[in-house]
């Protein structure tokens, strides 16, 4: 993967860009605010880039807001928020801009290199990657309760752990059913949604974005 990191912390920027670095990934560059970020992304255009939200000068939303910039300048390029913080006013922002490649996850959740780097590479596939305590917030955040009503609460846990970015395989090993089962009750999510298959979208995220989106 090509990889811009914007971390504004200087000592967990350089450890992350070694970090990838060592995994054979190409870090086109390494950023410590908003803008120095979008310039580096419309410079080097790369798969996916690593965003801290509250970045100089106020350290508040910096980051998160040159995030959604990214995603509407630059649809191609993944966006994975590292942060301490869930901040739902705009995640679900970001969320809306793109259908495909965003990921968001908190910094002391993450267990090891292997998680964040499966995650990393997930989005810049185009898939998902969200933490399950930014899955919560978000969804507890949402209006869209009348869009949701058709889902039984087996089929929202399903859709909860899709948000994860998790597979049929894993959804069925963390409710302790077959796989069999996740795949009947991932149609029944696709169908009381509205998603039919599809050869332009990715039926998952479209989903997962529709359950987080205010």
């Amino acid at each position: 993967m090509r990889v811009v990191i914007a971390e504004d912390a200087a000592v967990l920027r350089e450890l992350l860009a070694q970090m990838l670095a060592d995994r054979g990934h190409e870090i086109c560059a390494a950023v410590g605010d908003a803008q120095a970020l979008r310039e580096a992304v419309a410079a080097h255009r790369p798969d996916v880039t690593v965003v801290d939200i509250r970045m100089p000068p106020t350290h508040t939303d910096e980051g998160l807001r040159a995030a959604i910039d990214i995603r509407g300048t630059h649809p191609g390029t993944g966006v994975l928020l590292f942060s301490q913080y869930v901040e739902t006013k705009y995640a679900t922002r970001l969320l809306a801009a793109g259908s495909a490649g965003v990921g968001y996850l908190l910094k002391d959740r993450v267990a090891n290199v292997a998680e964040f780097t499966d995650a990393l590479e997930r989005v810049a596939a185009g898939g998902t990657a969200l933490d399950p305590e930014v899955v919560t917030q978000l969804a507890g955040a949402s209006h869209r309760a009348a869009d949701l009503a058709p889902l039984t609460g087996r089929e929202r846990e399903v859709l909860s752990l899709m948000a994860q970015g998790r597979s049929n395989a894993a959804i069925a090993e963390a409710l302790f059913v077959s796989s069999g089962t996740v795949e009947k009750h991932v149609a029944a999510v696709f169908d009381k949604l509205g998603l039919p298959p599809s050869h332009d979208h990715n039926r998952r995220v479209l989903a997962v974005v529709r359950y987080l989106r205010p």
